[in-house]
């Protein structure tokens, strides 16, 4: 009997995961989408602990169980207290990682057992003793998961800014060597003796670590959207792995549904960068030839605006639209830019936002810094829907975005971003750029906007500048 409620336990668990995740697709149902999916989750870990059994016996071990789990609930939820929404990106890095480090671990343990289970037999082929099937979630879920936990390490390291890109000549090359040695000898292990096989298994999973690193740490400019998506699949497939291995239906499902996200996003995502998936696999997108590109600005003449003219052009327009980026965030200027808008529409200006889809440094950044500062989600225009209105937008304010802005993506077949969609900012009457200076965004490439004729350049901080232009509005 409790087999078959362990059963429908995982089946109202695996359906709740499904609801949660359609409900977030829209502000208005996400936070209780997160509720439901977590209710699910709550109820697939207590009926395994409570429910399964092996051979008739319970699970057992509730001591470590509880114990590891209220460690773990504690920091969990000490860290997502404290984080700040800047910091949300490399948050998301830290704990998908840990999701891959877990289903590692899991993989690792399984063989383990295995292997113990057949040491009498040293010198029969690991592959007579082992099912390959099992076998084959074993190694896929411990290659996917320990990738996934130190690419996501190194992700978390530099969109904190303690890990700096490192790109070299012949990198690709590298890359793919240690991709095919962590393929090589996951073959090996399996034709391996039975009572050495984890000498190679060990070294499938130390390479397996070495290429998460090797393949994230060159990336630079504006891909990192693209490698948070791509690494959370990682996690979702490793994890679907290990529900192979258990027959654990709320496991797989939870697994399937997080690899599928992923790598739908992360498709999303290349084509919003304009970048190839295999560009992802092999590493070093984005970095070296942004750098290539990078370099002091020229001589070119900018055109500054002041604050009281810049307060002025706001205050008197029609429309004006709002392009946020990474240096609003940086400055936790949400709050402030909501209570530009408030001002501006109380005066009878059509207010709105263009939100990229990578902008800032992971998927959606900008939806959910706008969403904890009370922004009516229906204000977020999609970039295609934003290209449209440009045209018919008297002045636009960009807020520390940069390469989800730059021309060159149009114009400049040698630029690094080229073919890459961005915003036409351009086609609005009147731009105002906010910058801390005239420093490169994070593809590391000089922005011709800047020196556009229908371009003004406000300087300063984000979050200064615009509680001045409020004041200075109120005056006017």
């Amino acid at each position: 009997m409790s087999i078959s409620i362990l059963a429908i336990c995982y089946i109202i668990a695996s359906v709740t995961y499904i609801l949660g995740l359609k409900m977030l697709s829209h502000p208005a149902t996400a936070r209780k989408g997160n509720l439901i999916a977590a209710g699910g989750m709550t109820l697939a870990i207590a009926a395994t602990i409570f429910l399964y059994t092996n051979d008739g016996k319970p699970l057992g071990n509730f001591g470590w169980i509880f114990t590891a789990m209220t460690i773990g609930l504690v920091l969990g939820w000490l860290i997502a207290k404290k984080v700040k929404m800047t910091a949300m990106p490399e948050l998301v890095s830290f704990f998908n990682g840990m999701g891959g480090a877990c289903a590692a671990l899991i993989a690792i343990v399984e063989f383990d057992y295995m292997y113990r289970a057949n040491l009498n037999t040293p010198d029969i082929a690991f592959s007579s003793v082992a099912h390959f099937g099992h076998y084959l979630a074993i190694i896929a879920g411990s290659i996917i998961g320990s990738t996934s936990f130190s690419g996501s390490m190194i992700a978390w390291g530099k969109l904190n800014g303690s890990i700096k890109d490192v790109s070299f000549k012949g990198q690709h090359f590298l890359n793919l060597i240690v991709l095919v040695l962590v393929f090589g000898f996951a073959v090996y292990t399996w034709f391996s003796p039975a009572g050495h096989a984890n000498i190679p298994f060990f070294i499938t999973v130390f390479l397996a670590l070495v290429y998460g690193v090797a393949f994230v740490q060159p990336i630079g400019g504006a891909d990192m959207p693209v490698v948070i998506s791509l690494l959370n699949s990682f996690t979702g497939v490793a994890a679907a792995c290990d529900g192979f291995l258990y027959n654990n239906k709320a496991m797989l499902t939870g697994g399937i549904l997080v690899g599928a996200a992923g790598s739908l996003l992360t498709i999303l995502m290349c084509r919003a960068m304009n970048r190839s998936l295999k560009n992802v696999l092999i590493g070093s997108f984005g970095g070296t030839k942004a750098s290539a590109k990078a370099g002091p600005a020229t001589q070119k003449a900018i055109k500054e605006i002041s604050l009281s003219d810049a307060a002025m052009v706001l205050a008197y327009a029609k429309k004006v639209m709002i392009v946020p980026g990474y240096g609003l965030a940086v400055a936790q200027a949400q709050h402030s830019v909501h209570d530009l808008e408030k001002l501006l529409v109380e005066r009878g200006v059509d207010v709105k936002y263009a939100i990229h889809p990578v902008a800032g440094r992971m998927p959606g950044h900008m939806n959910v810094l706008l969403a904890e500062a009370d922004v009516d989600y229906d204000k977020l225009l999609e970039m295609e829907t934003a290209n449209d209105e440009f045209k018919t937008t008297d002045v636009v304010l960009v807020l520390g975005a940069n390469d989800v802005v730059n021309p060159a993506a149009k114009n400049d077949p040698g630029s690094p971003i080229y073919g890459m969609p961005v915003l036409n900012v351009e086609e609005a009457n009147m731009v105002i750029v906010n910058k801390r200076s005239m420093k490169p965004g994070y593809a590391g490439i000089e922005n011709e906007l800047f020196y556009s004729r229908k371009t003004s350049m406000l300087f300063g901080d984000a979050k200064k500048v615009l509680q001045e232009l409020i004041s200075q509005i109120k005056e006017i």
